[in-house]
């Protein structure tokens, strides 16, 4: 299995495994949209994409961050938006291997971290996150405002 940065060409591939994620989340599959969404993010450079290839050179799993900025410690931070990896791919570390390549653009950035954010019941990545070094903060709230 091969991990890369994501390009265009990309785009037809990864909007299937990135639509069978957002259908993870209760949302309506909308594939044609999952293309323009994600063709934006990489021709506007808004995001680092991160694809698996198997052997065959299908993308079974994706990473997806976006540059944010910490005011307090005056650096750039990633935020680790979106992590999949289909079903019959699972259990072969692959995720593991995308939070990897996601920690070296951190650091390779220069920036002062990764954070995330995922459901309370979403037992696979609250099992995952931990092992891969991020600590829950229970200290802080987090809000939302939605229009």
């Amino acid at each position: 299995m091969e991990i890369r940065q994501a390009n265009l060409k990309d785009i037809p591939q990864l909007s299937l495994i990135f639509d069978s994620y957002r259908v993870f989340y209760r949302k309506k599959p909308d594939v044609n949209s999952a293309k323009a969404f994600l063709g934006d993010r990489i021709m506007n450079k808004e995001s680092i994409i991160y694809i698996v290839e198997n052997d065959e050179g299908s993308c079974v799993g994706f990473v997806q961050l976006y540059p944010i900025f910490s005011s307090t410690r005056m650096k750039k931070l990633w935020l680790l938006n979106d992590l999949y990896v289909y079903p019959d791919f699972r259990g072969q570390k692959i995720s593991i291997q995308l939070i990897d390549k996601a920690k070296e653009l951190a650091v390779k950035s220069d920036s002062c971290g990764l954070i995330l954010e995922t459901e309370k019941t979403n037992m696979i990545g609250n099992n995952l996150y931990p092992k891969t070094g991020f600590v829950c903060n229970k200290d802080s709230n987090f809000y939302t405002w939605d229009v």
